[in-house]
């Protein structure tokens, strides 16, 4: 039978890279990394490990050619097989086994979230890296909360964050923010429309023993604010205060089309504005950090006039995804200073 087959490769495929990564992950401090990316083609399947559990996606189904014959199997059959080989490879049972359909979505939740909740069973877990710990839902969304392909981005923020001013824009679940305040920061702020990610990432600081505050404005006095906003909005209101920030961090969604946002935002068709508007608020010697998964967002020096930019993508790509796409990053400055890379011992 063609699943067992595809079982057997998958276990042997799983367990390998098991065996390899672990031993990275305990040099490196960090016990949540990806394990399997779609290596083999006919099994489509992402799976990350979280401490003593996994989340994982099924994307495209299996060949084309091999479509009819899939269909006549349940996907819940063929995915209850590659699960029980997981569960061998890794020793950890099914149960704490997470596999969801991975669909495009082209809308965020009206909270701001971007995904619907699919699920609540509420199976956390808190997770290390090199210090830090974030909290991960592996059960209840199709993103757990934390960017895996974003550590050495992290590590980045920290080792430069040092009594800078820093801006998380579009901050999801704050682990940026998190990072950014370990490392020293005077202040961060951290900006998203969706309440949830806001008290998820209130949960990151608290679990690193710091204090993040709500705060309705942008002057204010907390040191770890949490600013729930549009970003088009935040752009106006600190504009007007004359705002800057010696870092920004500006990671936006592919898109989004919240009821709470004044407009659609396309990031293929707007990503140059919005780091023009980012830049705005910019200290002189300042970095604007873009990171983006949108096909076809590619900047060039040539693109800002009179700025520097560096693709950081290579440079910030860890061990477990190498040779895999991971999400561009450039850094953005007004001169041509390049900033330190903090690169994880692998």
């Amino acid at each position: 039978m063609k699943s067992t087959i595809q079982a057997e490769m998958f276990f042997n495929r799983l367990s390998k890279r098991y065996r390899h990564l672990k031993k990275w992950a305990r040099r490196t401090e960090t016990n949540a990394f990806r394990l399997y990316d779609r290596d083999i083609p006919e099994i489509p399947l992402v799976l990350d490990l979280y401490n003593d559990a996994v989340s994982g996606a099924l994307y495209k189904r299996p060949n084309e050619k091999d479509e009819a014959e899939f269909d006549h199997q349940s996907a819940e059959a063929w995915l209850s097989v590659m699960k029980a080989a997981a569960s061998k490879a890794l020793d950890i049972p099914e149960k704490r086994i997470f596999i969801k359909e991975r669909r495009r979505m082209r809308h965020r939740h009206e909270d701001g979230a971007q995904y619907d909740r699919i699920s609540r069973q509420n199976y956390y877990r808190d997770v290390s890296e090199a210090g830090l710990l974030f909290r991960v839902n592996l059960s209840d969304y199709l993103d757990t909360g934390l960017f895996l392909d974003a550590r050495k981005k992290r590590a980045l923020i920290r080792s430069l964050a040092g009594g800078k001013r820093v801006l998380n824009l579009f901050a999801y679940t704050c682990s940026l923010s998190v990072a950014a305040a370990k490392g020293g920061a005077a202040l961060v702020d951290s900006v998203d429309l969706s309440g949830t990610y806001l008290e998820w990432g209130r949960i990151n600081f608290a679990l690193n023993g710091l204090e993040a505050v709500y705060s309705d404005s942008i002057r204010h006095s907390e040191m770890f604010a949490l600013i729930r906003s549009d970003v088009y909005d935040f752009f106006e209101q600190a504009a007007a205060g004359k705002s800057r920030w010696d870092i920004i961090i500006l990671d936006p969604p592919v898109f989004s089309n919240s009821k709470r946002m004044k407009s659609a935002m396309d990031l293929a068709r707007d990503h140059r504005d919005l780091i023009s508007r980012s830049l705005s608020l910019l200290s002189p010697e300042g970095t604007l950090w873009f990171s983006s998964s949108a096909r076809g967002v590619k900047i060039e020096a040539g693109d800002f006039p009179g700025l520097a930019v560096k693709d950081f993508s290579k440079e910030l790509t860890d061990e477990d995804f190498r040779g895999k796409k991971v999400p561009s990053c450039y850094a953005i400055t007004r001169h041509h200073v390049t900033p330190h890379v903090v690169t994880l011992q692998n």
